[in-house]
């Protein structure tokens, strides 16, 4: 019996191209000009736009107060904006998603330093200098078969 073989013919060059991912950019809106910045932190990934403002911080369409009750992460959030001097400066508008309100907020801090370098890329010795400007790559571990979590044994048992 014989078995029909089918090749793949070589792919064009339009579809080698690989598509470029957004992390970074200044965009227009109806609210007017705005700097965009994709932050992540764990399993939660922050999409962040900065617009000339007040101060006003919104997530997910509720206040930053309302979405992150506990006020260390709201400072956590909000520790480039104090480094850079830009606290009253800029209306934030953030889509979070993933992960826990804790890698949310460190996502959002990642978000808000990138947009920061795209308004003005001075501002990347301070940044750079608080490890902002650096993705948190610390993902949790796979469980193992055999063991009870990552790297935990069941318990030995002499007798």
């Amino acid at each position: 019996m014989a078995t029909k073989r089918t090749t793949k013919a070589a792919a064009t060059p339009e579809e080698k191209e690989v598509k470029e991912v957004k992390t970074a950019s200044i965009s227009a809106s109806p609210k007017g000009k705005y700097y965009y910045a994709c932050g992540k932190r764990k399993t939660s990934i922050a999409k962040v736009q900065m617009f000339k403002g007040s101060g006003e911080i919104t997530i997910n369409d509720r206040k930053v107060n309302e979405y992150l009750p506990v006020k260390t992460l709201v400072g956590t959030l909000k520790t480039p904006l104090t480094l850079t001097g830009t606290a009253k400066s800029f209306d934030i508008v953030v889509k979070v998603q993933g992960g826990g309100i804790s890698s949310q907020a460190e996502a959002i801090r990642h978000g808000i330093a990138k947009a920061l370098l795209i308004y003005d890329p001075l501002n990347k010795a301070t940044l750079k200098k608080a490890g902002l400007l650096t993705r948190d790559s610390r993902i949790k571990e796979r469980k193992k078969f055999g063991l009870k979590r990552a790297r935990k044994g069941p318990q030995f048992s002499k007798r």
